[in-house]
């Protein structure tokens, strides 16, 4: 089943704007949409439909969150890991092929705010 949108808490929106438009950049996502409280991140022109990744000032998050986006390629799990580093996430597992069955070959970066973010490519071994 597809996902439709996801939004997640942040403390820091402007934090928040700078890792997001440079860690999903590498696998085709951009700012699509930016208010005061939230913005969007997608692969389109900023309808509601191309605004599936969200994040909304709500202060302190709860608990974190784990969200998997698809990569194209192995080469775009690893910009999205390099990009997601040089913008100041925290490493949560290097970019390698991992045991969860047909082939898995993913990143794992926590976010300003202790989100698991991981880029994934499932597909033929490079």
């Amino acid at each position: 089943m597809p996902i439709d949108h996801v939004n997640i808490p942040v403390v820091d929106l402007a934090g928040s704007k700078t890792f997001y438009a440079a860690a999903l950049a590498p696998i085709g996502y951009s700012l699509v949409y930016e208010s005061d409280s939230s913005l969007g991140f997608g692969m389109g022109d900023g309808g509601d439909e191309d605004e599936p990744f969200a994040v909304r000032l709500e202060g302190e998050p709860t608990l974190p969150s784990h969200i998997a986006f698809t990569a194209t390629s192995t080469s775009q799990v690893d910009a999205f890991h390099a990009a997601a580093l040089a913008a100041g996430g925290r490493d949560n597992g290097a970019p390698g092929e991992r045991p969860y069955g047909e082939y898995y070959y993913a990143a794992f970066v926590l976010d300003p705010d202790g989100h698991n973010i991981e880029a994934v490519f499932h597909g033929p071994r490079a």
